[in-house]
C-alpha cells in the first residue's frame, strides 16, 4: 500500500535501525521524554546481539581507556569517539546490568560476557525502551525517508518524512542506526549508507572487519591439514609507524586462518601486504635448537613438538628434507632457517571470507561530517548517526558494543537537550 500524502504519525524522533546501538538510543531518548519510533526491517530485534560471543555477548571491555580510545579503535580519526566514549563508560553499561540483575563474567583482556545468555541483554533493552514508552514497528519496510526544511519565516525546524509499509511518518529528528555490511544472512544491508548519500554525507570506503583471512589454494596447501589446529602467536602486519601487532590465539582453518589473532589483524591489513607471524613467542626458538644439537639425538620434528602442538612441527618440517633427521645431524644453517621461519613465518592472505563471516564493517559515514558531541550531522540539521555506520570499529573484545551504548547515549541527550 502506498504512503498517504498526509503524515498519519508524528514523533519527536525516529531510529532506524533496532540494533546495539538503535535499541539503546530509543530507550535513553524516550526516558528523557521523547516520543520515540523505532523501526526496523527484520522480525526479530538485535540479532547481531543475539548470536555474538557464542551466544553470550561481549557487551563491553573493562581495558578499554576512554582517555587514549585510538588504542582500540580504527577509523579515519579515531579521537572522534573520545567524547561519546568518556561521557557513556563501560561501567555505566555494567552498572544497568546490575540494576536490572543479569549476572555477567570477565573472561580474556577485560571483556565482559553475559553468564547464561544474550537474550538477557536484549530482554533488558527492550524493558528499557519499554521505560521510554517507545513506540517499536517491526519488521517495518522504510519505503522512501524525504526532508521538508521549515519555511524561511518559520522558528520550527525541518522535518524528515519517512514513508513505510505502515504509514508516513514525520519527526524533526532522524537516527541512522542501521549498521554495517557483516553478516547479511541476519539482515544487515546497505540501506544506512544509501541514505547517507542521499544527504549527501561523505562516506569512507567500506570492507569486511574482524574477519578470517584466506590463502591462495597451492601456498595453503601444506596447511589445509591444521584445521581446527589453536595456538598462542603474535601477529603482526605494516611497517614502522604502520605497524600493529597483537598476542592472541591463531587458529587454522580449511581456508586460511582465523581465531582473535587473525580477525583483530584483519582490520589494520591491506590488501597485498603480508603478515608475520612469531609461533613461539616469548621463547628463543633458536637457542634452544642449537641447544638440543648438543644434546639430543631425537628426530627435529620430536624436538619441536616438546615447544608447539605436534601437527604442526610435522607440517613445517614436512616441506623441508634437511630437516628430516636427528637433531645432531642437522646443520647449523638449516636449524636457524628453521628458527627464524619459525618466528618470523611471512605469509601474504589473498583475502578475506567476506561479510559472510566478518563481525564487523569498516569504513562508513566519514566523522568529519558529524557532531563527536552530538552525533549529529553538521550540514544536516536533525539528521544523527550512531553505532556501526560510522566509521568508527573497534577492536574485538566488547569494544563495538561499547561504542554502540556510548554513540548513542550522546544522540539521545543531544536529542533531548
Amino acid at each position: 500500500m502506498p504512503s498517504a500524502a498526509l503524515p498519519a504519525h508524528h514523533f519527536d524522533a525516529v531510529v532506524l535501525g533496532a540494533g546495539a546501538a538503535g535499541l539503546f538510543c530509543a530507550a535513553q531518548a524516550g526516558q528523557r521524554g521523547l516520543k520515540v519510533l523505532l523501526i526496523d526491517h527484520a522480525e526479530k530485534v538485535a540479532e547481531k546481539i543475539r548470536i555474538s560471543g557464542g551466544g553470550r555477548c561481549n557487551f563491553t571491555n573493562r581495558d578499554l581507556d576512554v582517555r587514549a580510545p585510538h588504542k582500540h579503535y580504527v577509523g579515519q580519526n579515531p579521537q572522534f569517539c573520545r567524547s561519546a566514549l568518556s561521557r557513556y563508560t563501560p561501567q555505566d553499561f555494567i552498572d544497568l546490568m546490575e540494576r536490572h540483575g543479569i549476572p555477567y563474567e570477565e573472561k580474556h583482556k577485560g571483556q565482559l560476557f553475559a553468564t547464561t545468555s544474550a537474550e538477557d541483554i536484549i530482554r533488558m533493552l527492550l524493558a528499557e525502551c519499554t521505560a521510554g514508552g517507545v513506540t517499536r514497528w517491526q519488521p517495518c519496510r522504510v519505503e522512501k525517508v524525504a526532508f521538508l526544511a521549515a519555511d524561511a519565516d518559520a522558528e520550527r525546524t525541518g522535518s524528515y518524512h519517512i514513508h513505510t509499509d505502515r504509514g508516513l511518518v514525520a519527526a524533526p529528528k532522524l537516527v541512522l542506526a542501521t549498521g554495517g555490511l557483516s553478516i547479511p544472512k541476519i539482515g544487515a544491508t546497505d540501506f544506512g549508507y544509501r541514505l547517507a548519500q542521499q544527504f549527501h554525507l561523505p562516506l569512507i570506503e567500506r570492507r569486511a572487519g574482524l574477519v578470517p583471512l584466506t590463502f591462495d589454494g597451492a601456498a595453503w596447501q601444506p596447511y589445509a591439514q591444521l584445521a581446527g589446529l589453536a595456538l598462542p602467536v603474535e601477529i603482526s602486519t605494516g611497517s614502522k609507524k604502520e605497524r600493529m601487532a597483537f598476542l592472541e590465539d591463531l587458529l587454522f582453518t580449511h581456508r586460511g586462518l582465523s581465531g582473535p589473532a587473525v580477525l583483530q589483524i584483519s582490520s589494520y591489513w591491506k590488501d597485498g601486504a603480508p603478515l608475520h607471524i612469531n609461533l613461539l613467542p616469548g621463547v628463543d626458538v633458536a637457542g634452544l635448537l642449537a641447544t638440543a644439537k648438543l644434546q639430543s639425538r631425537k628426530l627435529v620434528v620430536n624436538e619441536l613438538a616438546q615447544h608447539m602442538p605436534t601437527r604442526l612441527a610435522e607440517a613445517w618440517v614436512a616441506q623441508h628434507p634437511e630437516l628430516q633427521r636427528p637433531i645432531n645431524e642437522a646443520s647449523d644453517k638449516a636449524l636457524a632457517k628453521l628458527a627464524e621461519q619459525i618466528t618470523r613465518w611471512e605469509i601474504t592472505p589473498t583475502g578475506s571470507e567476506g561479510y559472510k563471516k566478518a563481525e564487523v564493517t569498516l569504513g562508513g559515514i566519514d566523522t568529519k561530517a558529524l557532531s563527536q558531541q552530538t552525533m549529529e550531522c553538521k550540514a544536516q540539521p536533525g539528521l544523527y548517526a550512531i553505532g556501526e555506520v560510522v566509521d568508527i570499529t573497534g577492536w574485538l573484545g566488547g569494544y563495538n558494543f561499547q561504542w554502540a551504548w556510548a554513540s548513542a547515549a550522546a544522540c539521545a541527550e543531544a536529542m533531548a537537550a
